[in-house]
Formats: structure tokens, C-alpha cells, sequence
């Protein structure tokens, strides 16, 4: 008779936990995974596939104009948020059941409820108790608002994506990429928009040229961004709510939406009784193995606030997988891992950012371009891309690359491969392009900016 129940006990069915479990169980491993809300997690169900959704739908105002100048004649159009939302959430629905198949077809047991960390061996969920050799958290993060007078008015972006109407006027809170996508998002569905960030320019951690380009990308389309500013209060004023910013001025808002970062999803788990430690953010602590304080208990993902992404909770898993069920021994691989943010226009970027360059190496050779996509040649659109390389001057290595432009995400994809591959800038330019795309740039810079 086994000692344990499982061999490995998933608490949390995001992509992360989800992706885990099922390699673990296809190396014959024994599993169990818990979950409280829906399969999937944040990603699929209030986070990059519901978003996404709703940037191809905010993006339809300026294809529609657009249009005109090809010599198509475009009727009157009119959007419907509810349509939107429909059938946006039939989609979600589909994808939890595709979860839900997943687990099934690779022998997963699923238990659905809250489940809590008895001793490093033992998980409750209400009264039932289960025994586990391995222990992995797998619970992902939650939205985080300050506490201000009048916060219950705010909504986060969990909220945003169940709103029964499109406000009119919505004022976004936050600096981060899920505050600059809504932005651009309820800008493009219609909505007068604000963006309040309490910095002097949004995106930190990104590239300076990338966050600056955007800064005025965005602004062309008439989203009032707000630097330096912040709310010290909200109202609620008969049919509206009223901010009151931190210069003293006052700001009507039908939708405040706070998008002000993201905490570990770790409280009353019993971890810290069970002796794992956490960080000052409430992040799990984990070794490079994804190994927590105490040796049975691991941790993957937004939980362990390494580098947030889908893609990278993923990967987690699945080394995961192989150190414990392979006998392999698999570090998480986070150097150059590409991002991109669907603001409008888009951002992918890959490696390192100027600054970091500078820090990491003596000499660097940059190349930077920005042009009028060859599209809006005929819209007379004044949106401009902006591409830009970071060389390390000694290797020639491609050490970051960054776009700010219309398809910058599937365009910086292909771009990192190369750059996982260490390729040098020779080789870039030993690269025939794609003839007329915005992407054959990348390969056609030749003259450095800054030496």
C-alpha cells in the first residue's frame, strides 16, 4: 500500500499547475490538483485570452476608417458591449472545458475547493484530508488596490471584464501593461479615456525609447495620459463617480479601474506554518529548482513573483515535471524571455533594455529606426513604428530588441529565437528580408545611433 495519496498535490489549476500535473501524471506520477474558481487560472479566464479578445475588438474603429482611403465604402458602424461579452465568455467556457478534458485524459484527479496546507505532507480541502509526497503551489496572484477613501467604488481588472455596459468615461490607474492595455482598449471601444500613473512615464522595467515612442503613440490617439498624478479620493456624485487627483483637481469618471499591480495569492494557504517562507510581497521563496524552504513543497508562477508571464509558469511546470518525476534535474530557463504588451500600438521586446545593457556591458553599438508603416501611406495615419537593437560591441551579440508597432508581439517572437541562438548583428545582416514588410528592419539597420 502507498504511503501517500499522490505523489504530487497541485494546489491551483492555472496554466501553470495545469501544465505540471499533467507531465508529472504522464511519468506515471500519482496526482491531484485543487482549484477554488476555474480551471485555467487568471490567463484564461480574467487575463491574456479574454484581453486579448477584447483588443481585436477595440482595434475595429481604426480599421473601419482605414478602410476608406483602399476605396471601401464603410455604412455607419455601431458597437454592442454586451455582444462582446457574450461571446467572449462562451469562449472562456469552452477553453475551461478543455482544461477540464486535459486533466481527465492524463489520469489527474480534480478536486474542486479551497485547499490548505496542513504539515508538508497534507492538504485539507473542508473536511476531507489528502496525503502527498510533493506539495506544489500553483495559486497565481490577485490584483492589488491601496487603501483610499472611496476604493470601493473601483473596479480591477477582474471586474472590467464582466462590466454589464462600456462605460463613457473611464479613468485606468496604474503604469503597468494591463493598465496601458485597458487604456487603449476602452479607448478604441469608445469610451473618453484617462491613465493616471503616479511616475513620470509608464512601463517601468521596459525600454526607455519604447516606453517614450508609446507615451506619444498614444497620445495621438487622444488617450489623456497623466503622469506624476494620482488619486487620493473617490465619490460617488449622484450618476458618477468624482476623483480627486493628488494636485488637488477633480475628475469625473463613470468606471475607475485600478490596475496597480498584482500580489502572490498566498494568504491562509498555511504555508508560513508549514515552515515555507515568504518574501515581504508574500511570494513563495524558492531555490533555483523551484524548491521552497521545505524540501517537499515547490512553487511555480505569478506565486513565486519571478517573471510573471503565462509562457513562464509553464515552463516552470514542466521542469518541474522532470526534476521530480524523470530523475532530471531541470532548472527554469528565464534569461531572454520575450514580452509583449497589446497597448495600441504594440509592444514586443526581448532581452535587454538599454540600461540594463550599459550596466551588463563596457561598449554598445545601438541601431534605431522609426518610420510610417507602408498601411498608412494611404490612411494618412501618423502613427510611426519604432524598432531598435542593442549590440554588445565586443561579441556583436544581439544583446535586446524592441518594437513599438502594429504586430510588435508576433514580429518580436521570431526576433527571439535569434537572440536565444546568441546570433550577432553580422548575422542579422546576413539576413535577406521580407520584402515589404515592417519586420525586414530588424535585418536592414545598418548605421549605429549611439557608439
Amino acid at each position: 500500500m502507498a504511503r501517500y495519496d499522490y505523489d504530487l498535490f497541485t494546489i491551483g489549476a492555472g496554466s501553470g499547475g495545469v501544465r505540471a500535473s499533467r507531465v508529472s501524471a504522464g511519468l506515471g506520477a500519482r496526482v491531484a490538483i485543487a482549484e477554488e474558481r476555474y480551471l485555467g487560472g487568471t490567463c484564461v479566464n480574467v487575463g491574456c485570452i479574454p484581453k486579448k479578445l477584447l483588443v481585436y475588438a477595440s482595434h475595429y474603429t481604426e480599421d473601419f476608417e482605414d478602410a476608406r482611403a483602399y476605396g471601401w465604402t464603410v455604412g455607419k458602424s455601431s458597437f454592442d458591449w454586451a455582444t462582446l461579452i457574450r461571446n467572449k465568455d462562451r469562449e472562456i467556457a469552452r477553453l475551461n472545458e478543455v482544461y477540464r478534458k486535459l486533466l481527465d485524459q492524463s489520469g489527474v484527479k480534480q478536486i474542486e475547493g479551497r485547499a490548505r496546507i496542513v504539515d508538508q505532507n497534507t492538504v485539507a480541502i473542508g473536511d476531507r484530508t489528502f496525503s502527498a509526497k510533493n506539495i506544489l503551489i500553483a495559486t497565481g496572484s490577485w490584483p492589488s488596490v491601496p487603501e483610499i477613501p472611496g476604493i470601493e467604488h473601483a473596479i480591477t481588472s477582474n471586474e472590467a471584464f464582466h462590466l454589464k455596459q462600456l462605460p463613457r468615461r473611464v479613468i485606468v490607474v496604474g503604469g503597468g501593461y494591463i493598465a496601458v492595455e485597458f487604456a487603449s482598449i476602452f479607448h478604441g471601444l469608445g469610451a473618453e479615456t484617462t491613465e493616471l500613473y503616479r511616475g513620470p512615464l509608464f512601463l517601468r522595467g521596459f525600454d526607455h525609447d519604447v516606453r517614450q515612442v508609446l507615451a506619444e503613440e498614444m497620445r495621438k490617439k487622444e488617450i489623456d495620459l497623466r503622469f506624476d498624478l494620482n488619486i487620493e479620493s473617490i465619490e460617488q456624485a449622484d450618476d458618477h463617480l468624482l476623483a480627486t487627483l493628488s494636485d488637488g483637481s477633480k475628475l469625473e469618471a463613470d468606471q475607475i479601474m485600478y490596475a496597480t499591480g498584482r500580489l502572490p495569492a498566498t494568504s491562509d494557504l498555511g504555508l508560513e506554518e508549514a515552515g515555507v517562507e515568504l518574501n515581504q510581497k508574500g511570494a513563495v521563496v524558492v531555490d533555483e529548482f523551484s524548491r521552497s524552504t521545505v524540501a517537499n513543497i515547490w512553487a511555480i508562477g505569478d506565486v513565486t513573483d519571478r517573471i510573471n508571464l503565462t509562457p513562464v509558469a509553464i515552463h516552470e511546470g514542466m521542469a518541474l515535471a522532470e526534476t521530480l518525476f524523470h530523475d532530471r534535474p531541470t532548472k527554469p530557463d528565464h534569461e531572454n524571455v520575450a514580452s509583449a504588451v497589446f497597448s495600441q500600438p504594440q509592444i514586443g521586446a526581448v532581452g535587454l533594455n538599454e540600461t540594463k545593457a550599459r550596466e551588463r556591458y563596457t561598449e554598445l553599438e545601438i541601431f534605431r529606426t522609426r518610420f510610417r508603416p507602408l498601411k498608412h501611406t494611404l490612411t494618412g495615419q501618423d502613427e510611426t513604428t519604432m524598432m531598435k537593437l542593442i549590440v554588445d560591441r565586443a561579441s556583436g551579440r544581439v544583446v535586446g530588441a524592441h518594437m513599438v508597432g502594429p504586430e510588435a508581439g508576433e514580429i518580436i517572437q521570431g526576433i527571439a529565437i535569434a537572440i536565444k541562438c546568441r546570433a550577432t548583428k553580422a548575422e542579422f545582416d546576413a539576413t535577406i528580408g521580407l520584402h515589404p514588410t515592417s519586420a525586414e528592419e530588424f535585418v536592414t539597420m545598418r548605421e549605429s545611433v549611439v557608439n
